[in-house]
C-alpha cells in the first residue's frame, strides 16, 4: 500500500517546512516536493493543504485496566488505544504491574495478554515493581533485553506499591548494570497518610481533602530524595507526573549540577486546579495523585516545559466512572479511586493552551508530545519523527479547527470529561499507524489487533541530559 500526503506543512521538533510524504507499506519512503516525480503512483493521495503533518503522538504514561482500590480502570487496550488514536496518539507505553509476591514475569505476561490482539495502535510496557527482592532484581536484566527497559517504583501508597529508600537504591544499582531506567512516583506517602487521617478526623471527608492532605512540600521532599538516591547509584532517574513547583525546583537544581534527571508533567496539572476538587463530591472526578495544585503552579510548569526542565507531557490516563467507581469514596476521600481520563485530549489541549496561547512553538509542541518521549524511551528514530525509514505514524492536523471537549462525544470509556465544555483550537483530521489510516474525519477506520508490541531499546540518557 502506497500513500502520498501532499501540500502539507511538516512539523518536527527540528523545524517546519512544506513537503510531500510518500509512504510505502508501513514506513516513510520519501520526503520532498513531489518526492517521486510526476510519475509517482500511489494507492491513495491525502491532501494536507493548510494542515500540519506531524509524527504520531506518543503517550508514555497510561494505565489501561489498572486494578486500584477494589475496581479497575475502565479503558481496555482496545478502547484506550482507539481513543488515543482519535486524539492523534499512535503509540502508548502502559504500566504492567507486579503484584506483591509475584514475579516480574507474571505481571508482564498478564499485560501482554491484555494487549495482544486487542490494541488498535502500537504499545509498549514499563514495569511497576511493588516487591523489590533478590529474585525480582535479577529479573530486571531479562526484561531490559526483551524491550521493557523501565521500572516504576513508588514512595507513595504504603502497603500497596510503596518501596523504602533501601529498595529504591537497590533497584537503581541494578539499572547501573543493565542500562535500564528507574521511574519514580515521588510523594512522601508515609507523611501523606498521617495528614489524610488528621484531615478526616477534623471533619473534611469530601475530595478536597485529597488535595489538602497530599501537600506540595511532600512531593518536593520525595523528588529530592529519589534524585539523591539516583546520584548515589550513579544512574539517571525519571520523575513521573510532576505537579508542583517544589518538585520542579528539585529537578531543575539537579539538572543544573549535571545530573541525568528527567521529568514529565500531565495536562491536568497545566489546565486544572485545586478548585476543581472543591465542589462537594463532584470533586471526585478530579482525584488523582499527585493531586491538582493551586493555579499559581501553572506558569512554573509551562516555564519548565519551555526551558526543558520538563521534557514531555504524558497523561497518566487512568479513567474511572464517576457513577459506580469514583463514588466508592463517598464519605471518605481516601477511598476515591485515583485517576483521570485524558489520553484523547492531550495533543489538542497542548496545541490550544501552548501553541495558540503563545507559550510554546509548534516545534516544541511536537517535541513534548512525540519526539522527546521517543528519545527518552528507546523508540527514536523509528517513532517520534518524520524521516525516511521511520514508521509511518503520521497525523494530518488542522491547527484552525475548533472542537468542544465533552463526554458526549469523546471515545474514552468513561462517563465524564475533566474538560467538559472546554473549546480547543486544533484537531486531528487523519491519523495513520504504520501506514494504515485508523482515523479519518472523525470516523474510526482501523481495526482491533492492528497495534503491535514495541520492543524498546535502552536509551542513552546521559547523552540526552
Amino acid at each position: 500500500m502506497r500513500t502520498l500526503i501532499t501540500n502539507g506543512t511538516i512539523v518536527t521538533a527540528d523545524g517546519s517546512y512544506v513537503a510531500d510524504v510518500l509512504i510505502d507499506g508501513e514506513t516513510i519512503a520519501q520526503i520532498g516536493r513531489d518526492p517521486a516525480g510526476a510519475s509517482v503512483t500511489a494507492d491513495q493521495t491525502l491532501d494536507a493543504t493548510g494542515k500540519y503533518v506531524i509524527p504520531g503522538g506518543i503517550d508514555v504514561h497510561t494505565h489501561m485496566e489498572l486494578p486500584f482500590g477494589g475496581t479497575f480502570a475502565k479503558d481496555t487496550f482496545e478502547t484506550g488505544t482507539r481513543a488515543a488514536a482519535f486524539g492523534g496518539t499512535t503509540t502508548i507505553v502502559d504500566f504492567a504491574v507486579q503484584g506483591r509476591g509475584q514475579s516480574l514475569r507474571e505481571g508482564l505476561d498478564a499485560w501482554h495478554a491484555k494487549a495482544e490482539g486487542n490494541a488498535v495502535a502500537d504499545y509498549g510496557f514499563h514495569m511497576i515493581m511493588s516487591d523489590v527482592n533478590d529474585s525480582t532484581l535479577a529479573e530486571m536484566d531479562a526484561l531490559v533485553t526483551e524491550g521493557v527497559p523501565d521500572f516504576k517504583l513508588f514512595t507513595a501508597y504504603p502497603g500497596v506499591f510503596y518501596s523504602d529508600d533501601g529498595a529504591i537504591l537497590r533497584a537503581m544499582q541494578q539499572t547501573a548494570g543493565n542500562g535500564g531506567l528507574i521511574m519514580m512516583h515521588a510523594e512522601n506517602g508515609m507523611a501523606i497518610d498521617v495528614v489524610a487521617a488528621q484531615t478526616m478526623a477534623a471533619g473534611t471527608t469530601d475530595p478536597i481533602g485529597h488535595g489538602l492532605a497530599r501537600k506540595a512540600v511532600f512531593e518536593g521532599e520525595a523528588t529530592n530524595r529519589v534524585i539523591r538516591l539516583a546520584e548515589a547509584a550513579g544512574v539517571p532517574v525519571y520523575i513521573v507526573h510532576l505537579s508542583a513547583r517544589e518538585a520542579l525546583d528539585e529537578v531543575r537544581a539537579a539538572r543544573d549540577r549535571g545530573s541525568p534527571v528527567f521529568a514529565e508533567t500531565c495536562p491536568q496539572y497545566l489546565f486544572l486546579s485545586l478548585d476543581d476538587l472543591g465542589n462537594g463530591f463532584e470533586g471526585a472526578k478530579f482525584v488523582c495523585s499527585p493531586p491538582l495544585r493551586t493555579k499559581d503552579h501553572w506558569d512554573d510548569l509551562w516555564g519548565g516545559l519551555l526551558k526543558d526542565d520538563l521534557q514531555l507531557v504524558a497523561t497518566d490516563h487512568c479513567p474511572f466512572d464517576f457513577h459506580g467507581q469514583k463514588d466508592l469514596g463517598r464519605g471518605d476521600f481516601r477511598k476515591v479511586p485515583n485517576g483521570l481520563p485524558g489520553v484523547e485530549d492531550r495533543i489538542d489541549l497542548l496545541h490550544d493552551g501552548g501553541v495558540v496561547a503563545g507559550r510554546i512553538s509548534k516545534e516544541r509542541w511536537v517535541e513534548i508530545v512525540s519526539t522527546a518521549p521517543a528519545k527518552l524511551f528507546g523508540m527514536f528514530p523509528r517513532k517520534g519523527t518524520i524521516a525516511v525509514g521511520s514508521d509511518a505514524d503520521l497525523v494530518i492536523y488542522d491547527p484552525d479547527r475548533r472542537r468542544t471537549i465533552s463526554a458526549a462525544s469523546h471515545h474514552m470509556d468513561v462517563d465524564y470529561s475533566c474538560y467538559e465544555g472546554r473549546t480547543v483550537q486544533g484537531a486531528s483530521d487523519v491519523v495513520m499507524s504504520r501506514g494504515s489510516v485508523i482515523v479519518r474525519d472523525g470516523e474510526f477506520t482501523g481495526r482491533k489487533g492492528h497495534g503491535q508490541f514495541v520492543r524498546r531499546a535502552r536509551a542513552d540518557h546521559a547523552r540526552l541530559s
